[in-house]
């Protein structure tokens, strides 16, 4: 005869050794504030013995209707949340705001935000849009779902939970820093406008056709103070990129006397160029960023830059979800301020 199975312990198993019921167990995991710290105590000390690692998450979905997860929907790869540092900063603010049950799930895109299937997949109860374009698929597929949406700066879609900055008012007061300093060349390094990965100098068509709002938002801040400028779309925020970009406007002619950058990533790329091409920051070109990463500061020079509270901006979107998670409904956006911070990468021409 073969030896039985052995058989897995359970929640019964440990109620039966302790002499609790099996409630009193389940409380010890799932809601330990019910119990007394020596009656826990005891029951995760007979659950361990026995070989007993806890209640199954999947049967616990099965029974609550909930996953415990928040799907982040990214607009680009993976590796973004990683390499930017603006994201990677609301994404650990995120995470430590949720609650401590709370997994979080990553759907990386291709530009246009993840597949619709693997939003169909996904084991979530709640959606959050990282920087999403207009009419992204993925959105439509979470409305299908009927799951809730918050929405971190980007699409602004009506009766939707949504945090962002003031990016309008942010490039504007980067360009009146750099009016007040007597530039009146000022060239523009851009961020996507559309998903299909250009690189290289926008045409009005296709500035009239972006469909990041955040993107228009700030252009339009640069075009408030001094009209129609050369710009550089790069397709998404990163120094080789600015390098690239800021290489073209630098050998203009006339050249530039300052760059106006729409990420701090972007600028910082752009001092590289400038290094490349033997001009000094800011004697020769002077440089402004936008978000005021850590980066921003140890940058060499340091850069002038608009700041945005990253930290505050994940935390106010975990705490929206939090919200709708618990049955409120959506209010209006919340919009956080921005400042300029004024360094050693600006200077009078």
């Amino acid at each position: 005869m073969s030896p039985q199975p052995v058989r897995r312990p359970t929640l019964d198993t440990v109620a039966h050794a302790v002499g609790v019921s099996r409630a009193t167990v389940s409380n010890a995991y799932n809601r330990p504030d019910q119990l007394s710290a020596a009656l826990r105590e005891r029951i995760i000390s007979a659950a361990s013995e026995l070989g007993y690692a806890g209640p199954d998450p999947v049967a616990r979905s099965l029974a609550t209707r909930q996953s415990g997860a928040v799907a982040v929907m990214l607009g680009g790869g993976l590796s973004a949340a990683f390499t930017d540092p603006a994201l990677s900063i609301v994404l650990d603010s995120l995470t430590s705001t949720l609650d401590r049950e709370r997994a979080l799930l990553l759907l990386p895109g291709t530009g246009a935000g993840p597949a619709p299937d693997s939003v169909t997949r996904a084991q979530a109860d709640i959606a959050i849009a990282y920087s999403l374009p207009d009419e992204s698929p993925a959105l439509a597929q979470v409305s299908a779902r009927a799951l809730p949406l918050v929405v971190i700066d980007q699409p602004a879609l009506p009766d939707t939970a949504r945090v962002d900055v003031a990016d309008e008012a942010g490039t504007a007061l980067a360009a009146r820093h750099l009016r007040a300093l007597g530039h009146r060349r000022v060239g523009v390094l851009s961020f996507a406008l559309d998903t299909d990965g250009h690189r290289g100098p926008v045409s009005p068509e296709r500035l009239r056709g972006a469909r990041f709002r955040v993107t228009r938002d700030r252009l339009r801040g640069c075009v408030r103070e001094f009209g129609d400028m050369p710009t550089w779309e790069a397709p998404c925020s990163a120094r080789d990129h600015g390098r690239e970009g800021a290489r073209w406007l630098l050998t203009r002619s006339p050249r530039p006397t300052a760059l106006l950058c729409l990420s701090d990533e972007l600028a910082i790329g752009a001092v590289r160029a400038a290094n490349d091409l033997g001009l000094r920051v800011p004697a020769d070109i002077s440089i402004v960023g936008f978000d005021d990463t850590p980066a921003a500061h140890w940058a060499d020079p340091p850069l002038t830059t608009v700041r945005q509270d990253l930290a505050e901006k994940g935390r106010t979107a975990a705490e929206l979800a939090l919200s709708l998670l618990s049955g409120s409904r959506p209010g209006p956006p919340r919009t956080l301020p921005v400042t300029l911070v004024e360094r050693s990468s600006t200077a009078p021409v």
